[in-house]
């Protein structure tokens, strides 16, 4: 059984290690009887215990406030002082004004006319009468939008709730709060609560433009709701509610999880279908339920400050409080540097949680509980429907069913498109589904050569006749985005294809609000070249010669192009001999086989457990869709559209194709030198046979050419004296890269983004 330590990381009895030789490698700046690196089955979610802290333990130690912290400067939304509350955009003209009204109904109209105040009061009027102990604190709606009853879809939530039954210690920082994500919903912002609990939403307009808006409370006022995100089974739950007598006030989804959890309470959550992170707050019971969709596509942080747990869609939001400390979490740091990312339940700040995917946890006043409520090792063990004549044709009418549930929206949405199989196929899908409509598709392109694959992508989309848009990813433009995402994103995102995602969702904003995106397919059907690479290695561990083999291709010269021949081959001989899952993450990873085969390679087959063990290529596969999906791309995507508030969707990731994929065998998946075999038999009648040949090249941007040049100054200011990673051999792998002798860009980029935010955010390393 798991548990928490008052101090440290999640450990289990008798696996904690100390001194671990990464940390004192690295030179991470402990404390005095620090804690080395643990293994990952000891610091990833890897099975369904419930995991337990009391007396208002912090969300990984017991925290001490010090002294406030200044809040730091955002590049374009700026948080303001507690106590003041946030100013929204500044006014537009009177015509654009004018305009946006004439489309009004004319109750709506009227309301505009209101004072603030008044068009809260009027949007309540049909509701039932709150409890005296409840209060509106602020209600706010941006002069784009269509007055506060304007939407049910909110992309960034928060709120703060007192598990003792004292007064808030800072009610005045959560109007701070809503600031800090307006980038997540920049159409208006509403925050409910009274003395001990606050909540609040900021809201991007996609659904129920007319009747909808969060938080949402039940009947009797005791609980309420927050959800960023979309259910997919609203329509089934509404039903549900209807029949049991539920007086609806919104034609929206959101609204239909307050029904559901006065019935079910916490459980409710295994009900519902999308992507989410949720919160609900029971007044009466003083509890508090945080949960994330089964995948992990939205996002969801906590931390618990002496028995205050505050909650927030970013980490940003949690840290306008003065007494929420400032400390690297050196476990995290050191998982960073070994994997390029942070696996929940860890963040790179100490006290602060990330909600691990398919988790629901239950604050109240025995304490904080964490536990699975959807176990894909369960779904692995069911018999597959992909192995027979008839799988690709049940793949593809559950993918097409995923792609027309997520293109549900009152406003147009968009696919992002790179030419390959797994946007392609959305795409594709997409046009069928909205048959007579057209879609809007867009794609980056690189001036880099070697990079550029837009016109693969503009081949696709006029075969299926879609709006196309290229973006132009230049150096100019990528400069823009690495200072805008390293100066507003409150955690390091160690993969550099963050950019080109921004700079796609910024130009996609003017069309759409809601895009299309491919992630999932690769760990659920097989597309990853090192899947390939496994297969190989056995091969090559029977070859002679193999040191002489290692020592040639150690010597070839290296190059700035992605993906090259050299750089594959370079990876592939350095871990063939190892063990398959060190292998694996010896190719996923960041700092090379030292700083990782030590430390953290040991015990992450635990993170395996419940899974059927026949099929070793299957549990590559599901180790990535367990750690590097969520903590990695999800992440991305996520950051990416929301910093240029656009939602994105992964059809992938619906729940019936997810059930789908996780019990077939790796042979439906991967045949012989074929990548998603049984995905590319799916597609045969959506997308050109071109399409379904081409090799998987990625989505990758050219920071290996980029640290010579544009980035030579940064680099050589933040890698050749890091300070958060002071003994890594940053400087030796940077000479390297500047020689030519390797290229060292998928090492030393995460190392860089690490340094710039402990420096942006003033963490105390």
């Amino acid at each position: 059984m798991a548990r928490r330590g008052r101090r440290g990381p999640l450990v289990r009895p008798g696996r904690q290690r100390h001194g671990g030789r990464a940390g004192a490698r690295w030179g991470l700046r402990h404390g005095a009887g620090r804690a080395g690196l643990p293994a990952l089955s000891t610091l990833l979610p890897g099975s369904p215990d419930r995991r337990r802290h009391r007396d208002g333990a912090g969300a990984h130690e017991q925290l001490h406030c010090g002294q406030p912290d200044p809040l730091p400067r955002l590049s374009r939304v700026t948080a303001p002082p507690c106590g003041l509350l946030a100013r929204g955009p500044g006014p537009l003209s009177r015509a654009h004004r004018i305009r946006h009204d004439r489309e009004l109904p004319r109750s709506a109209r009227r309301a505009r006319r209101l004072p603030p105040a008044a068009r809260g009061r009027q949007s309540l009027r049909r509701l039932r009468p709150l409890p005296a102990t409840w209060r509106f604190t602020t209600c706010k709606t941006s002069p784009t939008s269509t007055g506060w009853r304007g939407s049910a879809v909110v992309c960034g939530i928060f709120g703060a709730v007192s598990l003792s039954g004292a007064p808030l210690k800072h009610p005045d920082c959560i109007p701070a709060m809503a600031a800090a994500l307006a980038h997540r919903g920049p159409d208006g912002e509403r925050i409910v609560g009274h003395e001990r609990a606050r909540l609040g939403a900021r809201r991007l307009a996609i659904m129920d433009l007319t009747t909808g808006d969060q938080p949402f409370q039940s009947p009797d006022g005791s609980i309420w709701m927050v959800c960023n995100g979309e259910i997919y089974n609203a329509r089934e739950l509404r039903h549900e509610g209807a029949r049991a007598g539920y007086p609806f006030r919104s034609t929206g989804d959101i609204e239909t999880i307050v029904p559901l959890y006065t019935r079910f309470g916490a459980d409710s959550v295994s009900r519902l279908e999308g992507m989410f992170g949720l919160a609900v707050w029971d007044d009466a019971q003083r509890r508090l339920v945080l949960a994330r969709d089964r995948a992990g596509e939205k996002p969801l942080f906590w931390t618990d400050v002496a028995g205050e747990l505050r909650f927030a869609s970013e980490i940003q939001a949690l840290l306008v409080f003065p007494d929420q400390p400032r400390r690297v979490n050196h476990v995290a740091a050191s998982l960073y540097a070994a994997l390029g990312y942070v696996p929940a339940p860890h963040t790179m700040f100490s006290g602060i949680s990330k909600l691990p995917q398919a988790h629901l946890m239950i604050a109240d006043r025995a304490g904080v509980t964490v536990r699975r409520y959807w176990d894909p090792a369960a779904a692995a063990t069911h018999p597959s429907r992909l192995e027979g004549p008839d799988g690709p044709a049940v793949l593809r009418t559950a993918l097409l069913h995923a792609v027309e549930r997520e293109l549900m929206s009152d406003v147009p949405v968009g696919v992002f498109t790179s030419g390959g199989l797994d946007s392609s196929l959305l795409a594709a899908a997409a046009a069928r589904v909205m048959a007579g409509e057209k879609i809007h598709t867009y794609s980056v392109k690189f001036t880099e050569p070697g990079y550029d694959e837009s016109p693969h992508a503009e081949a696709v989309t006029h075969s299926i006749r879609t709006i196309h848009h290229v973006v132009t990813a230049d150096d100019s433009a990528l400069e823009h985005a690495f200072d805008h995402v390293t100066n507003s994103l409150a955690e390091p995102v160690g993969d550099p294809a963050l950019l080109p995602t921004y700079l796609l969702a910024d130009a996609a904003r003017r069309d759409v609000k809601v895009v299309l995106s491919g992630e999932g397919a690769d760990e659920l059907f097989g597309g990853y070249p090192t899947y390939l690479g496994h297969k190989a290695a056995g091969l090559f561990q029977r070859l002679p010669g193999r040191r002489l083999i290692r020592r040639v291709v150690d010597r070839l010269p290296s190059s700035t192009g992605k993906v090259t021949f050299e750089f594959l081959l370079k990876q592939f001989v350095a871990a063939a001999e190892l063990p398959s899952l060190e292998r694996h993450l010896t190719w996923f990873g960041a700092l090379g086989p030292g700083a990782r085969a030590a430390d953290t390679v040991p015990d992450v087959a635990s993170l395996l457990t419940g899974f059927p063990h026949g099929d070793p290529l299957n549990r590559i596969m599901w180790l990535d869709f367990l750690t590097y999906l969520p903590d990695n791309l999800l992440v991305k995507v996520d950051r990416g559209t929301m910093l240029a508030s656009i939602e994105a969707r992964a059809p992938y990731l619906d729940r019936e194709v997810m059930e789908l994929a996780l019990p077939a065998s790796s042979a439906v998946k991967v045949r012989r030198l074929t990548t998603k075999a049984i995905l590319k038999e799916a597609a045969r009648d959506l997308v050109p046979a071109a399409v379904i040949r081409r090799r998987k090249r990625g989505l990758s941007v050219p920071v290996a050419r980029w640290l010579n040049t544009g980035l030579r100054a940064l680099a050589d200011r933040h890698l050749g004296a890091p300070r958060l990673y002071r003994d890594a051999p940053t400087a030796r792998l940077l000479a390297e890269h500047r020689s030519g002798q390797r290229n060292n860009a998928r090492k030393l980029w995460p190392i860089l983004m690490a340094e710039l935010w402990a420096d942006r955010w003033s963490v105390d390393v």
